[in-house]
């Protein structure tokens, strides 16, 4: 049923109200980093995962652990070893013998993928093998065991950290696994202000807690909420071309993605964008996604949807470079038959 106006406002301004008591509450504990916070609660809204990217000792997984707090929701914490499984993430069958009768049989136990909020710690550090026993449940939030499938709780999402593939001991995640990721994030170094407040809260007997704010009932809503917004057919073909223009050799790509792009992004890309712009929309006060709003979301989207080829690498240049003159080079108006 059609909501009407007063109703959409309404709806729209609790959302922004949930969101905005959600920044306040992580920014009790986490200093700085203000855009990735956000970047992570607009990825929850629109149903995706994230992946964080950065050196150890950023404050990553603080970062999750307090949105865990800040959420009333299951939260389960995986640390990726070189040792560790794939039975280890998903459980296994095991024998259980009934104590009054004596039969054996098989008995399914969960593993910790079975949570809500799914903390994938230095997710590069495992094996691809193990890494990869993540895409079934990131991508159809189920995990197949001995034939049978096993659907896991609603909303379901993995926050991983990573770090970058140059330190020592890691491994490069499949780009099939990397691409069901909603964002990937960029964690840099605080700064000289951001760093005095880390010391004031950590070396003086602070302790500040996150409280909870949205329980999985919230969450549920708001992502279908997301959905609902509206999104213009001139928008959303400029959303497509975007995605369009990482495509070497492309109607729509710029000399940059030709030279130096051996693949481009996958529709999951699209999809993303979209649905990052439509939260956006909603927290700049509007029920429809603009320009600005996709524009906003390329980098977070599409940043590891691209994969550079051999000269790209070379030459060090990175994704971000080939999205931002993609950007800069895509009109945000073009006739419709031009797309087809």
């Amino acid at each position: 049923m059609a909501m009407t106006e007063k109703e959409v406002e309404k709806q729209c301004r609790d959302f922004r109200e949930m969101f905005q008591a959600l920044r306040r509450e992580v920014g009790k504990v986490i200093v700085g980093h203000e855009d990735i916070v956000d970047n992570v609660l607009i990825s929850l809204f629109g149903g995706g995962h994230v992946l964080l990217e950065g050196v150890p000792g950023l404050g990553k997984t603080l970062l999750v652990r307090t949105l865990s707090c800040a959420f009333s929701l299951e939260f389960r914490r995986i640390q990726f070893t070189p040792d560790l499984m794939p039975a280890d993430i998903m459980g296994t069958n095991i024998v259980m013998e009934d104590q009054a009768s004596g039969r054996r049989e098989f008995q399914f136990q969960r593993g910790p993928i079975f949570g809500q909020i799914i903390l994938a710690d230095e997710i590069n550090r495992a094996t691809p093998k193990t890494q990869s026993a993540m895409l079934e449940a990131m991508q159809e939030h189920s995990v197949t065991s001995g034939g049978q499938v096993r659907k896991l709780p609603e909303p379901f999402t993995v926050l991983a950290t990573q770090n970058p593939i140059e330190q020592e001991g890691t491994y490069p995640l499949p780009e099939a696994q990397l691409d069901r990721f909603f964002f990937k994030l960029l964690v840099g170094y605080s700064d000289r202000t951001q760093l005095k407040s880390i010391l004031d809260r950590t070396t003086t007997g602070q302790d500040p807690q996150a409280e909870q704010v949205a329980d999985a009932d919230k969450i549920i809503w708001a992502q279908k909420l997301v959905r609902r917004v509206v999104i213009a057919d001139h928008v959303q073909d400029y959303a497509i071309r975007l995605v369009l223009a990482t495509h070497p050799q492309g109607e729509f790509a710029p000399d940059i993605t030709n030279r130096f792009v051996r693949f481009g992004s996958s529709p999951r890309g699209v999809q993303a964008l979209v649905l990052a712009a439509k939260v956006r929309a909603m927290l700049n006060e509007r029920y429809h996604v603009g320009f600005d709003d996709i524009t906003n979301s390329v980098l977070p989207a599409l940043r590891h949807r691209i994969l550079l080829n051999f000269e790209g690498q070379a030459e060090g240049i990175r994704t971000d470079d080939v999205l931002n003159d993609i950007v800069a080079k895509t009109p945000r108006n073009i006739e419709m038959k031009a797309a087809t």
